[in-house]
């Protein structure tokens, strides 16, 4: 194995339109990271706060716990089949902590306050209260709410953009920050239909505290993700587009909010088509556009997969990855196996790096994707050799355990019999049933998909 790692092909030296030490040295005091970040975590806990205090106000001490505590339910398991669908290229974990704190306390409380105003300026100016609910939930709630939750993925767009790459990540950031949005909501509805009960006597399934938990936590807990998603890939598809393309890079992130907007405000008017609206609108459109963009996004995972094995086999031939890595970075399972087996051999530290190593060569071949397609950004070779170079520290713990997962892994390639006698294997003669190989292991094909 090589001591230092191969010669790159292009020059070590600084690039252009890369930052210098001494630019960052004498950047303002607005500009530090520390500053950026202690505001925002600032700004979220204050929404935080002034949000515990609006709903406790609403709902009442005990329809608040009683909320918070059915509208947990849906979470881990949102969060969960989002972080499945980021498992190709992991995004780190306080983005998604941002996103979820955003739509849980910034979003919610732009949502409570705005829609509070609109509704009580609408029913002053027209003198019909009703008539204020309706338009409020039809057009004002579903503009403000999207647009509050879509900040986050603008946020991270444009202050993360090294880790927002494609429509995965804008799928995922939209879809947590929507589940965080939503769960402040359930439990300001379940903790107000708790306190009806109280007050109507009701109790059981007959109750609108079960009604509403059915309706919001069973029949569609993916509702609000569902829309914010429709953002997500408008970003998405902006973040796949070149720099100089600036008509596709604003126009598409505009048409998923308003797809996002409309999906939302067809929901909120359900009511209004009559007694079974809700179930038609439930069973014509929510459950249909469900399957499709649950279809694709698995669709966009594998296309990911294939970027990661047809991307990779360059570094192999330069020396940077041995020659089974692209197919086993490119296979979800060979990559659980190497994981499972630095484990099991080096313990959870090498396992974690094993991780590392999977999420680097990831990004190193959606980054040569890009410069392949002219899309690749001014800091194209720079971020190449950082993670060629993050590569390089962790090879010894991540090669053993790869050109493991790709030996199990590997799709047998079947060696068809000869049609002449053969001799056989101890002996001369010629045997009466045909050869079979007699390898210790089926051969593999590296980058057969």
């Amino acid at each position: 194995m090589a001591t230092c790692p191969p010669h790159p092909s292009y020059p070590s030296g600084p690039t252009a339109g890369a930052p210098s030490a001494g630019a960052l040295r004498h950047a303002h005091w607005w500009q530090r990271a520390w500053v950026r970040y202690g505001a925002l975590t600032t700004l979220l806990a204050i929404s935080g706060l002034v949000i515990l205090a609006l709903v406790r106000e609403e709902t009442g001490t005990e329809g608040f716990l009683v909320g918070l505590g059915l509208a947990t339910f849906p979470v881990p398991l949102l969060i969960a089949a989002f972080r499945w669908l980021d498992r190709v290229e992991p995004g780190p974990w306080r983005n998604l902590l941002f996103c979820f704190a955003w739509g849980a306390c910034a979003a919610a409380l732009i949502a409570i306050v705005a829609n509070s105003f609109a509704t009580r300026w609408i029913a002053t100016a027209t003198a019909d209260p009703s008539s204020a609910d309706t338009l409020g939930a039809t057009v004002i709630a579903p503009v403000v709410e999207e647009t509050a939750k879509a900040a986050a993925v603008l946020l991270v767009f444009l202050f993360r953009r090294r880790d927002f790459t494609g429509i995965l990540d804008g799928v995922v950031l939209a879809g947590v920050t929507a589940t965080g949005f939503a769960f402040t909501e359930n439990i300001l509805y379940l903790g107000t239909a708790f306190g009806t009960d109280q007050l109507t006597g009701g109790s059981g399934i007959a109750s609108v505290t079960a009604a509403t938990f059915f309706v919001r936590i069973i029949m569609s807990p993916f509702a609000h993700p569902l829309f914010t998603v429709l953002t997500g890939i408008g970003f998405g598809v902006s973040a796949l587009a070149a720099d100089r393309q600036h008509v596709r890079r604003v126009a598409f992130p505009l048409s998923g909010l308003l797809l996002a907007m409309g999906m939302h405000a067809m929901w909120n008017g359900s009511s209004a088509f009559g007694e079974y609206g809700f179930f038609a609108v439930y069973a014509a459109f929510m459950v249909p556009i469900f399957g499709l963009l649950t279809w694709l996004v698995i669709w966009t995972r594998q296309r990911e997969l294939k970027t990661v094995r047809t991307e990779l086999p360059a570094y192999a031939v330069a020396g940077w990855l041995s020659p089974v890595e692209p197919y086993a970075l490119g296979s979800m399972r060979a990559r659980r196996i190497a994981r499972q087996y630095a484990r099991r051999h080096a313990g959870r530290a090498a396992a974690r790096e094993v991780a590392r190593y999977e999420a680097y060569a990831t990004s190193l071949a959606f980054l040569r994707h890009r410069g392949r397609r002219g899309r690749a950004g001014a800091d194209f070779v720079v971020r190449e050799r950082e993670l060629l170079d993050e590569l390089w520290r962790r090879r010894e713990a991540a090669r053993p355990a790869l050109d493991y997962a790709a030996r199990i892994t590997a799709p047998p390639v079947p060696v068809a019999a000869p049609p002449w006698p053969v001799y056989g294997a101890y002996g001369y003669g010629y045997p009466t049933t045909p050869a079979t190989p007699t390898t210790p292991y089926p051969a593999y094909n590296p980058y057969r998909s």
